[in-house]
């Protein structure tokens, strides 16, 4: 299959191949759901999520979700390990899994994922914290956040505090970066490539998006590549210029 092939969109292949695929895909992907909840109420995932080895399922699973959905994750730079507060730019929901195969860790996820069925009991019994945009939560969520790193454990956040089209990096909020006054930050930069090696603003998740919509048109893609960039140790500094320059570190990791 050429070039051309591959960058063809959904629209404009032939529509039972389309239709065939994002089926099969569904197929496996609610096999895959139910599977998942199966692992985590049989390791009692609920009662600690925070366990290592519910970890390294957690990882596993996305890994696999990742193979159902065509996604090809290229990794680059060095993962660090033990307590590190990670900061991303937030391209998608697939944002997570993608991170979650690469590097286990923790996320802060918006409050409304926590009323997702089956996805916000699984977010939940994998230790994902939450916080509810414009409640004035930064404050206490950060010092929560301090607590999981005290205890060695990777956080991930993204903060943006919203989703872009992957063509540019917003302000981020740097309240969350106090969490991190006595750990280690490394930016993760999150980038979608389209046929041409370009950024694909097809694979955001952004504006009135509605996570099912978004889900059937991701399934009728044949691949999609994404590159996760690890950079070096952003310098410790108060909270807004620390803020401040992990946001340009990431900026200069998606080029």
């Amino acid at each position: 299959m050429n070039e051309r092939d591959w960058s063809l969109d959904a629209e404009e292949r032939p529509r039972p191949l389309i239709l065939a695929r994002r089926l099969w895909r569904a197929l496996r992907i609610i096999g895959h759901l139910i599977a998942g909840v199966a692992e985590a109420a049989w390791r009692r995932a609920a009662r600690d999520p925070h366990r290592p080895e519910i970890l390294l399922a957690k990882q596993r699973w996305c890994l696999r979700l990742l193979a159902i959905m065509g996604v090809e994750l290229r990794v680059h730079g060095a993962l660090r390990g033990g307590p590190v507060f990670l900061v991303a730019n937030h391209v998608s929901w697939l944002d997570i899994p993608v991170i979650a195969a690469a590097r286990p860790c923790h996320f802060l996820s918006k409050a409304e994922v926590a009323r997702w069925p089956v996805i916000g009991w699984l977010a939940r019994s994998v230790g994902t914290l939450f916080i509810r945009r414009g409640a004035g939560e930064s404050r206490a969520k950060a010092g929560e956040i301090r607590e999981h790193l005290a205890l060695g454990r990777g956080i991930l956040v993204f903060p943006e505090g919203t989703t872009t089209d992957g063509t540019a990096v917003r302000r981020f909020f740097p309240r969350l970066f106090a969490a991190a006054e006595d750990a280690p930050v490394q930016t993760v930069a999150v980038r979608y490539r389209d046929a041409a090696g370009q950024v694909d603003r097809s694979l955001a998740f952004i504006d009135d998006d509605e996570l099912h919509h978004h889900l059937w048109r991701l399934l009728g893609r044949e691949r999609i590549v994404v590159d996760l960039t690890f950079g070096p140790p952003v310098p410790a500094a108060e909270p807004r210029e620390r803020a401040r320059l992990a946001r340009e570190q990431i900026i200069a990791s998606l080029g």
